[in-house]
């Protein structure tokens, strides 16, 4: 049952006591590609590793850890985009008792799947975490089981403030702290650690611009908790949002350079911190890295996107005489400048071109965005009426 208090430093630490030896201390990565696109020293603290593949398992252990007998009979219910009812699964399994898990019926398989196989019973509701949320509670009216709220409850919001002691630990200059925001309850956990136990840190929350769907799925929600509110209205010193692009881009770049996989709500705090929106002058900055639960067709989706935007893949049209030997001589012209061609499509019936030409569509891997510009200039002074897709 959620209440109406924040969790002290001294239940923040009493939640780190109930996790040891069951939730991991993630590490703590520098990353110096990072560092020089930022203009300033980046590092990354690693959640995307945690048990169930996010921080998530800190508030579900911190929560079901304290459930009285009658309680643990009764078993537990969660609403979840995903990461939540993973594990709240997992954390219930050890526990030894049941859960009921509801998502909206848009949740990645890559976050349905774990959840049953962690044993919960999973309940697909709604197009929203909001309504998965409305048939959860309603369950629990029914049934008499606890609700383990995602983010509105003072133990949840203490385990993952167990977050914040580590940073402190691992991190002791750090100057700025970068973190996610959904409905709130991993920011307000982090920020009254931090505030308790280092308070001149800069705490920045990042939120997903939701604008329709979002990449950021995991933190896809309407609006911060009346208690999280509260508590970030107190101590985050900024709350900046960022666009599916730049998520994007720094989820490629975590996978490409840093070698870490991480799910779109979990690349937030790099993109901002790319994007400038974090804040805080040159000082050393960390990104809570807070999931790696991404969906692997997602994944292809986001990498050939994120390519794309860097310059590594060029989408071209242009026009042939419809005669043999026209399409080798393109595409000799194209590995000429060491361009690779990954897909031809070569077009006669159903277009606007006239009898004697045929339509050609190229996608091309490319070095870079200035290989893309010396590849289309080329090809241009060649001769070739070139339009660029993408």
């Amino acid at each position: 049952m959620a209440v109406d208090t924040a969790p002290t430093l001294s239940e923040i630490e009493e939640a780190r006591g109930r996790l040891e030896g069951i939730a991991r201390v993630t590490p703590v990565y520098g990353s110096e590609t990072l560092s020089k696109l930022a203009g300033r020293d980046v590092c990354l603290k690693a959640e995307n590793l945690q048990r169930t593949g996010s921080f998530k398992v800190r508030g579900a252990v911190s929560k079901i850890a304290t459930l009285s007998k009658s309680e643990r009979r009764a078993g537990v219910v969660a609403a979840s985009a995903g990461n939540h009812g993973q594990a709240v699964a997992w954390a219930a399994r050890e526990a030894g008792i049941k859960a009921t898990i509801f998502m909206p019926q848009d949740a990645p398989m890559a976050k349905v799947e774990p959840t049953k196989n962690y044993g919960a019973k999973a309940e697909l509701r709604g197009a929203s975490f909001e309504e998965a949320l409305a048939a959860a509670l309603a369950y629990v009216e029914s049934t008499g089981a606890t609700f383990v709220h995602p983010y509105e409850d003072e133990r949840v919001i203490a385990g993952q403030g167990t977050i914040g002691l580590e940073i402190v630990d691992q991190v002791p200059d750090v100057e700025t702290v970068v973190i996610p925001v959904g409905g709130g309850g991993l920011a307000s956990g982090i920020s009254l650690a931090l505030r308790a136990v280092k308070p001149g840190v800069r705490i920045v929350g990042v939120q997903a611009g939701l604008e329709g769907w979002t990449l950021a799925d995991g933190i896809a929600v309407k609006s911060v908790g009346e208690l999280t509110g509260r508590i970030l209205e107190d101590n985050l010193d900024d709350l900046v949002s960022v666009s599916d692009e730049e998520i994007c881009s720094a989820v490629v770049l975590l996978l490409e350079r840093s070698k870490l996989v991480v799910e779109g709500a979990g690349a937030v705090g790099v993109a901002a911190l790319l994007a400038g929106k974090a804040g805080g002058g040159q000082g050393r900055a960390l990104a809570l890295l807070s999931g790696g639960n991404i969906d692997p067709t997602m994944l292809i989706s986001v990498m050939r996107h994120g390519l794309t935007l860097a310059g590594r893949f060029l989408v071209l049209r242009t026009r042939l005489h419809d005669r043999p030997g026209e399409l080798i001589k393109l595409l000799k012209s194209v590995a000429q400048e060491r361009a690779n061609v990954v897909s031809v499509e070569h077009h006669r019936e159903g277009m606007d071109v006239p009898v004697t030409e045929s339509e050609v569509e190229l996608t091309v891997a490319m070095r870079d965005e200035h290989h893309c510009s010396v590849l289309l200039e080329s090809l241009r002074s060649l001769g070739y009426q070139v339009e660029r897709l993408r």
